[in-house]
């Protein structure tokens, strides 16, 4: 197994100490057409990394190779690697169900099952066959303290999920993430589809999760990135044009493309 090559430095380079994830010369296509060219990034563990651009650019597709929900689209081919530590995730070994367990994904809109509070916190554990109450019980309260929902929450457990307000149903499914100890979390658009007083509740959790969990989150809204990040990373048509530290970025930005999107020029 060949270990991820260093990436020289430039512009949509800085170096990270001690990465989760590496992507090294990341190419994707559907069909004919390339999604992705040539991304190579380190992901810092225990910090939220932001991935910003305009429409169309790669965010949502790069994030969704990080735990390989692109493979659940037809017609996708990759190249390139991606390591998760020391494990390289698209090697035919790799156990896709246990990848998505140490990689958590939190959608755009809040996707609840239609099942009570308590058995959308458990379903992950139950899955892979978890059935000794103590420990579901334990692994409720931890997750959703962990989501900011206990108190809301406490006493209708066993009520639809679906009854939830929309906040509070993302707030759900991040606890339904946490629940089965991952590494990282990745994160699309959580909070586009929420009210201003929802979204503030969502940004203040991602500040929590990074005490225990790598977060990578993509958003559109590049004054939610400058709130919420310590590293943002600027993509535009499929291309990784700058990678820095998100104060620097939005203050001294190395490349034009990335002063003229955040500026407003263009996007």
């Amino acid at each position: 197994m060949t270990e991820p090559s260093e990436i020289k430095h430039s512009a949509n380079y800085t170096h990270i100490d001690d990465p989760v994830m590496r992507i090294r010369d990341l190419q994707m296509f559907y069909g004919e057409k390339k999604a992705l060219n040539d991304i190579s990034i380190d992901i810092p563990r225990k910090k939220v990394t932001a991935f910003i651009g305009p429409s169309g650019c790669g965010k949502s597709t790069l994030l969704r190779c990080c735990n390989r929900m692109n493979d659940l689209v037809d017609n996708v081919r990759l190249e390139g690697t991606i390591w998760l530590d020391d494990t390289e995730i698209h090697t035919p070994d790799v156990d896709v169900i246990e990848l998505r367990r140490r990689v958590g994904m939190v959608f755009q809109a809040p996707n609840p099952f239609p099942k009570s509070i308590y058995e959308n916190v458990v379903y992950g554990l139950r899955i892979a066959g978890v059935r000794d109450k103590r420990v579901l019980d334990e692994t409720v309260e931890r997750s959703l303290r962990g989501a900011a929902l206990w108190e809301e929450v406490k006493d209708r457990l066993h009520d639809s999920a679906l009854g939830l307000s929309g906040g509070q149903m993302q707030r759900l499914c991040i606890a339904r993430a946490i629940a089965v100890n991952p590494e990282v979390i990745l994160m699309d658009e959580p909070a586009s589809a929420l009210d201003p007083i929802a979204t503030a509740r969502i940004e203040d959790l991602i500040d929590e999760l990074k005490e225990n969990y790598t977060v990578v989150i993509v958003t559109h809204n590049m004054q939610q990135a400058a709130r919420v990040s310590e590293y943002t990373a600027f993509l535009y048509l499929g291309e990784l044009i700058e990678f820095n530290e998100t104060e620097t970025m939005f203050t001294h930005p190395e490349e034009k493309r990335t002063q003229d999107y955040i500026t407003g020029r263009f996007g």
